[in-house]
C-alpha cells in the first residue's frame, strides 16, 4: 500500500460515540469553549485596566501571534512525544498561565507587559494542542469523516455560545472572574484526555532517534510530496488574502455600521447555524472525490460578501451567511478528512501543522490591508472582489488534477 494512502473497510455504519470518542469530543469542545470565551474576557479586562483599544489590539496579537509561529514546532513535538501527551501539557500550561493572569487582575491592575507575556504563553500552549487534534481524530474514530463533521458542528456551536457566555458572565461578575472561569475549561479538557485509553501517551508507531531539525525537514518533505495538499494550501492562501480578508474586515464592519450590533449578532448566529447544518450534511454525504465536492461547496461562500455589497435587508443577509456557513463547513470537513486519511500517523502532526500554518499566514495580512484599500477603491468594490474570489478558488481547485481526482479513503 502506498505510504500516502490508507484504505480501510467502509465504516459509514460504524458507531461513532465510543467511550473514548465521547471523552475526546468533551475535551475538544471544552477547549474550544475556552478559546472562544478568552478574547471577549481579555478585551473587557484590558479595557477595565485602562489600556484602551490599542492595548486590546496588542493583547489579541500576543494571543494569536505565538500560535501561528509555533504551531509547526508543536507538530514536531506531537509526533515525537505523542499527541495526547502534548495536548494534556497544553491544557495544563494554559490553565496555569491563565490562572496567574486572572490572579493579577483580581489583585489589582497588572502591567501591560505582564498581560502580553502571559497571553503569549497561552497562545504558545495552543500551538501544542492543535496538531494533536488531527492525529487523535484519525486514531480514535474508525469513521474519520463522521468524526470530523461532528467536531465541526461542535466548533460552530461553541463559536456562537462562547462569546455570548463570556458576555453574560461579564454582566454578573468582573473580567478577572471570567478569565478564571475560562481557565477551568482547560482543566476539564485535560481531565477528559487523561481518561482516554485507546490512544497511548507516546508517539504513533516506532519513532526513531533524530534531531528536531530533521523532524521539521521530514514534515516539510511529506507535506511537499503531496501535490494535492500543498496546492490546496497555496489556493487557500490566495483566498484568505483577497477573499476572506475583505469579507471579515469590511463585511462585518459594514453590517455593524449600517444595521447595528444586534443585527451583527443575529447574522453571526446565522453563520454558526449554517455551519452546524454543513457539518450534518457532511456526516451523511460521502462523495467519491471529497476535494472536488468541497470545491463546489466553496461557491456558496460567495453569498456572504455579496449580500453586504448589494445592501440586502438584514434577514436576507443572515440567510446568505447561513448558506455560506453550510458551504464552508462542508469544505473544511472534506479537507480535514482527506488529510487525516491520506497521511501516515507518524508524520500527521507535522504535516497538519504545516497546512494549518499555511492556512493562517495570509489571514491577518488580508484583514490588515482591507481597510486601507477600501479608502482608495471603496468598500463595495472590494466586497465584490471578495465574492468573486470564491468562484476563482473553486475554479483553481478544480483545475488541479491532483486535487480534483483525489479519491476518498474508505475510513
Amino acid at each position: 500500500m502506498a505510504r500516502d494512502q490508507r484504505v480501510d473497510d467502509d465504516s459509514s455504519d460504524t458507531p461513532l460515540w465510543t467511550a473514548d470518542f465521547r471523552l475526546f469530543f468533551a475535551a475538544r469542545t471544552t477547549s474550544l469553549l475556552g478559546d472562544t470565551m478568552l478574547p471577549v474576557a481579555i478585551t473587557a479586562a484590558v479595557i477595565v485596566a485602562g489600556y484602551g483599544a490599542s492595548g486590546v489590539g496588542y493583547a489579541l496579537a500576543a494571543l494569536i501571534g505565538p500560535f501561528a509561529v509555533l504551531i509547526i514546532f508543536g507538530g514536531v513535538l506531537s509526533d515525537r512525544f505523542g499527541a495526547r501527551r502534548m495536548m494534556i501539557v497544553s491544557d495544563t500550561s494554559r490553565l496555569c498561565f491563565q490562572a496567574v493572569l486572572a490572579l493579577l487582575f483580581l489583585l489589582g491592575t497588572p502591567h501591560l507587559w505582564q498581560i502580553l507575556v502571559l497571553l503569549a504563553l497561552v497562545g504558545a500552549g495552543s500551538a501544542l494542542f492543535q496538531p494533536g487534534v488531527a492525529s487523535i481524530t484519525a486514531r480514535i474514530a474508525r469513521d474519520v469523516q463522521k468524526a470530523n463533521a461532528t467536531l465541526r458542528i461542535s466548533e460552530s456551536v461553541t463559536a456562537v455560545i462562547g462569546p455570548s457566555l463570556a458576555g453574560l458572565l461579564l454582566v454578573v461578575s468582573s473580567p478577572a472572574v471570567v478569565v478564571a472561569l475560562d481557565a477551568l475549561t482547560y482543566a476539564l479538557s485535560g481531565a477528559c484526555l487523561l481518561r482516554i485509553r485507546s490512544v497511548p501517551m507516546g508517539p504513533a508507531g516506532r519513532y526513531g532517534v533524530s534531531s528536531f531539525r530533521a523532524d521539521l525537514v521530514e514534515g516539510w518533505r511529506e507535506f511537499r510530496a503531496r501535490t494535492w495538499l500543498w496546492s490546496v494550501i497555496v489556493v487557500y492562501m490566495l483566498w484568505q488574502l483577497a477573499g476572506a480578508g475583505p469579507a471579515t474586515t469590511l463585511g462585518y464592519s459594514t453590517i455593524v455600521t449600517d444595521h447595528g450590533s444586534p443585527t451583527f449578532g443575529l447574522v453571526m448566529s446565522a453563520l454558526g447555524a449554517g455551519s452546524v447544518l454543513g457539518g450534518i450534511v457532511a456526516i451523511r454525504l460521502r462523495p467519491r472525490y471529497p476535494l472536488r465536492a468541497g470545491a463546489f461547496a466553496v461557491i456558496l461562500w460567495t453569498l456572504m460578501p455579496l449580500s453586504v455589497a448589494l445592501g440586502l435587508p438584514p434577514p436576507l443577509v443572515a440567510g446568505c451567511y447561513a448558506v455560506s456557513g453550510v458551504g464552508m463547513a462542508f469544505w473544511i470537513v472534506m479537507f480535514h478528512t482527506s488529510v487525516q486519511t491520506h497521511i501516515p500517523q507518524d508524520v500527521l502532526g507535522r504535516v497538519h501543522a504545516y497546512d494549518a500554518a499555511g492556512s493562517l499566514v495570509m489571514k491577518p495580512v488580508g484583514q490588515a490591508v482591507a481597510g486601507p484599500l477600501a479608502i482608495i477603491a471603496g468598500t463595495v468594490p472590494l466586497l465584490f472582489v471578495s465574492a468573486a474570489m470564491a468562484l476563482v478558488t473553486c475554479a483553481l481547485l478544480l483545475a488541479i488534477p491532483a486535487v480534483r481526482d483525489l479519491r476518498r479513503a474508505r475510513r
